[in-house]
C-alpha cells in the first residue's frame, strides 16, 4: 500500500485505460492481492496494453497518489458506492427508450 494507494484504487483506475476490474483481495491470505486471470481468447496486443496500463498506474501512484484514488474519471456513472451497491442492489433492467 505503498504512497496510500490500494487495490480498489487500482482497479477503479483500469477502467480509465478500457478494462474491466479484475477479482480483488482475494486470496484473502495476501494482503491487496489482485487477480488477474485473462482468456484464451485475449490476444497479445490486448494483454500488452493491460501491461502497459498497469506499469502507467504504478507510475501514477508514485508521481500523484490521488489520480489513482478517485479513480474512475471517466465512468459511465459517477464513482460507485460499493458499500451501498452491496447492501441495496439494483437488479432489475430498465431500458431507456
Amino acid at each position: 500500500m505503498k504512497y496510500g494507494v490500494r487495490t480498489m484504487y487500482i482497479a477503479k483506475r483500469l477502467m480509465d485505460y478500457g478494462f474491466h476490474p479484475p477479482t480483488i483481495y482475494f486470496p484473502l491470505i495476501v494482503k491487496e492481492a489482485m487477480m488477474i486471470e485473462p482468456t484464451e481468447t485475449e490476444s497479445k496486443q490486448t494483454l500488452d496494453a493491460f501491461a502497459v496500463a498497469m506499469n502507467t498506474i504504478a507510475k501514477e501512484a508514485k508521481s500523484d497518489p490521488d489520480l489513482v484514488k478517485n479513480a474512475p474519471h471517466a465512468p459511465i456513472k459517477s464513482r460507485i458506492d460499493g458499500v451501498l451497491a452491496a447492501r441495496k442492489p439494483i437488479i432489475k433492467y430498465k431500458r431507456k427508450g
